[in-house]
């Protein structure tokens, strides 16, 4: 795993502590490794032992879902005439709002309703103007695109980053 820090550090280190601390590094590295090994084994045996349950478990919620939401659907005017929900002894059931959103009606598609809003609700429509960096990145080698970032006073920058990689346990 590499380790990146930009951290900049005016103390004065010897060989034998930057070799040291280097060993400090690798061994912690290796020790956590180890740790994330053992808690993922510890997990994957917990789901192997109760996969099959939950799987049976899943399974019955559907099916009772379904059973639920038949009920209600075909019972709706009775049972929710008043409210939006019932309750029972094991728990609640019931139709909610969702967000709102918008649907283009019967025989009409967002290409027309744009042109439409554009002439009678301008303030309604989206135009977003932005630098394309990442084409001004993939061209900037390009000499007249190089001259023109320069005029434009774009610089391309490169952070350079410490980086620590620990050597694998024998």
């Amino acid at each position: 795993m590499k380790t990146r820090n930009q951290k900049k550090t005016a103390i004065i280190i010897n060989t034998a502590q930057f070799e040291e601390a280097m060993a400090r590094y690798a061994e912690a590295e290796q020790r956590e490794a180890e740790i994330n090994r053992n808690i993922e084994n510890s997990v994957n045996e917990l789901m192997t032992e109760y996969e099959e349950e939950l799987t049976c478990l899943a399974q019955g919620k559907n099916l009772a879902f379904g059973i639920v939401q038949a009920y209600c659907i075909n019972n709706k005017e009775k049972l929710f005439a008043k409210t939006r929900s019932i309750g029972t002894l094991h728990g609640k059931a019931g139709f909610r709002l969702g967000t709102p959103r918008l649907k283009t009606a019967k025989g009409n598609n967002w290409k027309k309703v744009l042109a439409e809003l554009k002439t009678s609700l301008p303030a309604y429509v989206r135009t977003i103007e932005e630098p394309a960096k990442d084409m001004l990145l993939a061209d900037r080698h390009k000499e007249q695109i190089a001259t023109r970032l320069i005029a434009l006073g774009i610089e391309v920058v490169q952070d350079e980053l410490f980086y620590i990689e620990a050597g694998k346990a024998a």
